[in-house]
């Protein structure tokens, strides 16, 4: 019985982190502030067209699920028309672009959640999530992984999305930014965008930085294009197998190594970081490899 609970009480923990990755995710929390309600941990352009008595984002009620979901929509001011912005984090409304987002230490394989749109114009929406870390060397942030997808067609009920990100290096972010759009660059009159259940799926694994252990093997060039010659210093006549997995740890390559210096043809692999593997039945080492074309 105690055991049971334990593993319930874990297993609860586990979903209540999931969902709480996402500040306000579900869009059940938000602020009055003076004439209008932002949802909490969002930034949007409402500070701005609040004093014409427009509101490009407001509450939607019930949510899917919940009690709540966010209602973005581009409005015509005079004869300018706002785009129905959200940001997780803060969100400059002259830019209109990004100013901050929230702490985030993982590698998700994909960003979900609920959706409705319609676009009345030609400029499309869009949904997207920015994983990045601040560079101390070069004091500025690099992008870790992007998640995009436009708002194409239109989804008149609740229905799930699922994008997937596209990791551009192997180490983990410290941030990230979702950027909720009603409209693209030239937003419509009433373009619409609603949003429920924002979530992050699946685990990408991280392709480690040249380490000690990677002493063991040398991949030159790096980064490669078309080949690559992998150097292994062996300590024995063992067997020696070569593992090339990709940026998501799917395992796109094996093969026996037959020689201490070889020449490996990554022709057919696409451009991006890969873990290069060489193991025997007691030894194993690793190295980074961009390709790079």
């Amino acid at each position: 019985m105690k055991r049971t609970l334990f593993i319930l009480v874990i297993f609860i923990a586990t979903i209540i982190k999931s969902i709480a990755q996402i500040p306000n995710n579900g869009f059940e929390n938000w602020t009055t502030v003076g004439s209008y309600q932002n949802p909490d941990g969002w930034g949007t352009m409402n500070n701005t067209t609040a004093a014409s008595g427009i509101f490009t984002a407001t509450k939607g009620t019930p949510g899917d699920p919940g009690t709540a979901y966010l209602v973005l929509t581009s409005k015509k001011i005079g004869s300018v028309v706002i785009n129905g912005i959200a940001i997780s984090g803060a969100l400059d409304s002259t830019t209109q672009l990004p100013k901050s987002g929230f702490a985030f230490d993982q590698r998700p394989q994909s960003f979900t959640g609920n959706w409705q749109h319609m676009i009345y114009g030609t400029s499309q929406g869009s949904v997207s999530a920015i994983l990045t870390r601040w560079n101390t060397a070069n004091a500025k942030r690099d992008t870790i992984a992007k998640a995009y997808q436009t708002l194409s067609g239109m989804a008149m009920g609740w229905a799930n999305f699922t994008i997937n990100f596209t990791y551009q290096n192997g180490n983990f972010p410290d941030t990230c930014i979702i950027v909720l759009k009603a409209s693209g660059a030239s937003p419509t009159a009433n373009d619409y965008l609603w949003v429920d259940n924002l979530a992050f799926s699946g685990s990408v694994t991280a392709v480690p930085e040249n380490n000690a252990q990677s002493n063991a093997i040398k991949l030159f060039p790096n980064p490669a294009s078309n080949f690559v010659t992998l150097t292994t210093n062996r300590n024995s006549n063992a067997c020696i197998t070569l593992n090339i997995y990709n940026a998501m740890g799917v395992l796109v390559r094996s093969e026996i190594l037959k020689q201490d210096q070889q020449q490996i043809n990554i022709e057919n692999l696409s451009n991006g970081i890969y873990l290069i593997e060489v193991k025997s039945h007691d030894h194993c080492a690793k190295q980074k490899l961009i390709i790079q074309r």
